[in-house]
């Protein structure tokens, strides 16, 4: 062990110990520096780890006057936006969403300045016009920020954020398409699938025969789809593995309905998200989001499945996930009592 020690320590042209890397007898590997009167340590799981977060907090004691030049929040939301949010799968919303932070009064602030009560009263003032769970997901897309700065680009040594308390978890949503809604919205749509806004319901219909999100539909080619076995294969998901959804009848017969086109439905994000809006708030309708679909999907095919073929179908490794989606009346429950 103190050979395996030794051969860790690194020691400058003085002489003097700069860092340290040493195995625990719980099997993490611990590191430690000592520049320029600064003592820090810390564990991790693997000696690669404990080297790398050595160096980097030895760059910035030694850099400190370049780690901490003015570097406002909003011009890091924009390097994260060029450099960062590009390999995300979700990069159109992210960078949609630091545009609009940056607008915020917080982004002018240099980010070895901003304070925890900057974050705050802005949590506290976005919450009178959006829902908590908005405001989470944008704290911690800041917080995402915030970490990369200082932990990779050296901008500050500590995130504010860390002290700043999060919304309360909303409740589950349990809204359903009725029977009604869904003739409504037909209407508004229009049966032409040569249009985009056609398609853009025809896609809401799909979701409620096979439980699929947005994206995974959207991204659907006809390369992954297997009509004579009834199967649609997703190379890439949510959660991150790839899962094969079997397909009703009606769900073939919505694929066979579109006009030929790869990817299948012809639409990206941005414009699905617009048309369905328009076509829902065109039929008078209130509340109804496209991600009901797979609430109204899930509910629907849990008269169908068993609850180990349902997680199977829409993705969840977790089944107590399936609650979150599971949302059948009471009354209908009380139906199939007898």
């Amino acid at each position: 062990m103190q050979a395996r020690f030794a051969n860790s320590l690194r020691i400058n042209s003085q002489g003097f110990v700069m860092s340290s890397i040493k195995k625990l007898p719980s099997g993490r590997w611990q590191a430690q520096i000592a520049r320029q009167g600064i003592r820090k340590s810390k564990s991790f799981k693997s000696r690669q780890e404990a080297k790398d977060w050595a160096a980097r907090e030895e760059h910035l004691i030694l850099n400190v006057e370049v780690t901490e030049r003015s570097v406002t929040l909003g011009e890091a939301f924009l390097r994260y936006a060029r450099e960062v949010s590009p390999r995300k799968r979700g990069e159109h919303w992210e960078v949609l969403r630091l545009r609009r932070l940056r607008k915020e009064p917080f982004a002018g602030i240099e980010l070895t300045a901003l304070k925890a009560s900057d974050f705050a009263t802005w949590r506290d003032k976005r919450l009178e016009t959006v829902a908590g769970g908005t405001v989470t997901r944008e704290l911690g897309l800041i917080s995402g920020v915030l970490t990369i700065a200082r932990q990779e680009w050296g901008y500050m040594t500590s995130n504010p954020l860390i002290d700043v308390r999060r919304p309360k978890p909303a409740r589950p949503r349990d809204r359903l398409v009725t029977e009604r809604e869904l003739e409504a919205l037909s209407i508004s749509a229009g049966t032409d699938l040569t249009k985009a806004t056609a398609r853009a319901f025809h896609a809401f219909l799909f979701a409620i025969e096979t439980a699929m999100r947005s994206g995974e539909l959207l991204g659907l080619t006809w390369g992954n789809v297997d009509i004579d076995n009834r199967v649609a294969h997703l190379p890439i998901t949510k959660n991150g593995t790839a899962r094969d959804v079997p397909l009703s009848s009606e769900a073939v017969r919505l694929l066979l309905a579109l006009p030929r086109a790869d990817p299948i439905f012809d639409l990206d994000a941005a414009t699905r998200d617009a048309l369905w809006r328009k076509l829902r708030d065109r039929a008078g309708i209130e509340g109804l989001t496209f991600h009901d679909a797979r609430h109204s999907a899930i509910t629907r095919l849990a008269r169908k499945l068993d609850v180990l073929d349902l997680a199977r179908m829409v993705g969840h490794k977790n089944i107590s996930q399936l609650m979150t989606y599971y949302n059948e009346p009471a009354a209908s429950i009380a139906k199939r009592l007898d």
